[in-house]
């Protein structure tokens, strides 16, 4: 077990190092690499651990395809995961992760309330979003992907984060940057 969670810390981390440049697309392919390797860093509670696990997308994303296509056969726990996309004006988000994506940011403080004492993993890709909601939020930094997560957003949805997956991320508060400016 340690094997595994000290390889899949690798696999993100080779993952986030990697270039980005301002002129190239979004690499969705790693989005949804990462997006799946969420399911092992963070912990749901126990209701959550039921039926199929989905992961929801709000708005027209590459990533719908990309994490389709590599999500095949895969579980979280015996749970069957499932991609669905749901409308920025959905009445209701039904998942246990939802990517909001940068073009539907707009959407992120009134989806963050809808959901807020649910345990919905809230994932986004524009800058400052960990502050204004997100849980988890892509970020280029130095023409490198990166992770912001707001530690406080999540366990305030009554989820556990592991600290493998903090050590490679930068730590929001809602105030501020609070740590790990560290180089990979």
């Amino acid at each position: 077990m340690i094997f595994f969670r000290q390889a899949c810390v690798t696999i993100m981390l080779l993952f986030l190092t990697t270039h980005c440049s301002a002129q190239q697309s979004i690499d969705y392919k790693v989005h949804a690499n990462i997006i799946y390797r969420f399911t092992k860093y963070i912990e749901w509670p126990g209701n959550k651990r039921v039926g199929d696990f989905v992961i929801g997308i709000v708005g027209d994303s590459p990533l719908y395809e990309e994490l389709s296509a590599l999500i095949v056969g895969k579980t979280v726990g015996d749970q069957r995961i499932v991609i669905k996309k749901f409308a920025a004006g959905a009445a209701a988000y039904n998942c246990s992760i939802l990517f909001i994506s940068q073009e539907e940011s707009r959407s992120l403080k009134r989806i963050a309330l809808m959901t807020y004492d649910l345990p919905v993993l809230l994932v986004t890709e524009d800058n400052g979003l960990a502050k204004k909601g997100s849980c988890i939020n892509f970020i280029v930094v130095d023409d490198r992907l990166k992770l912001e997560i707001n530690k406080n957003n999540i366990l305030s949805r009554n989820m556990n984060v592991a600290s493998e997956l903090l050590k490679l991320a930068i730590i929001i508060t809602n105030d501020n940057v609070i740590a790990n400016t560290q180089k990979p």
